[in-house]
């Protein structure tokens, strides 16, 4: 959904496909993950190998991933939070350790200062069970739900909850840490609307960043703290904001149409960056604080497929990073800068599986 709470992924789904094209897109080879195009990528090798993997997130010194999963095989049959050393090249046939309940459904897990303790949004405290996912609509609309039994909370690398951060009625969820370690970013329904709020890490001194009508989500920090890059839909005609309350109401938004936008921390500066059309989204902070790295669609009609591309925070010098024939997206910097991880269809042998991906970067 983020919520891929954000964070089952649907989109992940709806959008798997094989890797079967023999055009110029293909892989170089049968052995390789990284298509001929995909300069800035080397050495990529693959961590997970069934269900649906998502929005793997860094430890602070990069020696560790915390990443939601659905997965049959791992008795997740909605999305649980998991922890892996980076390395960690196992886990096709090795469950790794779960650090959410096991209970309810989660999404954005982040880690937070030193490296002992993580953040997750989850559902477990207002019911057990998997919530519904939405069903099919007669109108067609492609939805997201926005579950208003999301709390965040932060629990050891065992499992073990530590404290809850939120306890307002309604969503909160989407939940990432500043890398100097003294924000957390999060978006929330308790004004009514789906915006954005900073808290310090321990929940306290809550302000919110963003103030109009649309879904603000996905927010993550720069790399100096002081700003903010998240994606928005931000409905402008009667129709279009009939058509967003009428679905939030219901609890659920329509992620078709997103762009990016970038803010100084308290809101201020506020800048639209992409005006791409269609969905551009799990927006990143390239290391130097100069550019991000996003996931988009707007290249096709079709809906599909997604892939990673870069533009400077000034909204110019689009480039494509991945050319993928079906989904990726959810890219992340190491806190280094030196390697990324990012979800992907690509090597799922035909299946609907989406896989965690890491790899060197290459500027």
């Amino acid at each position: 959904m983020k919520q891929y709470s954000f964070y089952s992924i649907i989109l992940l789904v709806l959008f798997s496909c094989s890797n079967t094209s023999t055009d110029k897109t293909s892989l170089s080879d049968k052995t390789s993950l990284i298509y001929p195009q995909e300069v800035h990528l080397k050495n990529m090798k693959q961590l997970t190998f069934s269900g649906d993997n998502a929005e793997a997130y860094w430890s602070y010194d990069d020696s560790k991933l915390v990443f939601q999963a659905k997965n049959e095989k791992w008795s997740a049959l909605c999305d649980q939070i998991y922890i892996t050393d980076t390395d960690n090249y196992l886990m096709a046939t090795e469950i790794p350790d779960i650090v959410s309940t096991g209970l309810g459904r989660t999404t954005c897990s982040y880690f937070l200062p030193g490296d002992t303790t993580i953040l997750f949004a989850s559902t477990h405290l207002v019911d057990s069970m998997c919530p519904e996912e939405p069903k099919k609509r007669e109108d067609g609309k492609y939805v997201w739900p926005i579950y208003n039994s999301f709390d965040i909370f932060v629990a050891d690398l065992k499992g073990n909850i530590i404290s809850q951060l939120t306890n307002t009625s309604g969503y909160d969820a989407e939940a990432t840490v500043s890398p100097i370690g003294d924000k957390i970013v999060f978006t929330s329904m308790r004004s009514g609307d789906l915006e954005l709020y900073t808290c310090d890490i321990d929940g306290s001194n809550v302000l919110q960043v963003t103030n109009q009508l649309g879904y603000d989500g996905g927010a993550f920090f720069s790399n100096d703290g002081k700003k903010l890059i998240f994606r928005s839909s931000r409905p402008q005609t009667p129709e279009e904001i009939n058509e967003y309350k009428t679905l939030l109401g219901e609890g659920l938004v329509k992620p078709t149409e997103m762009e990016l936008y970038t803010c100084n921390i308290d809101g201020s500066e506020l800048k639209q960056i992409t005006s791409l059309g269609g969905a551009n989204w799990a927006p990143f902070f390239h290391p130097s604080d100069e550019k991000v790295i996003f996931s988009s669609n707007h290249k096709t009609t079709r809906g599909f497929p997604f892939n990673l591309f870069m533009i400077d925070v000034n909204g110019e010098n689009l480039e494509q990073i991945t050319f993928d024939t079906s989904f990726d997206a959810f890219p992340v910097f190491s806190n280094d800068g030196k390697k990324i991880v990012f979800s992907s269809n690509r090597n799922n042998g035909g299946t609907r599986s989406t896989n965690v991906f890491i790899a060197d970067w290459k500027e």
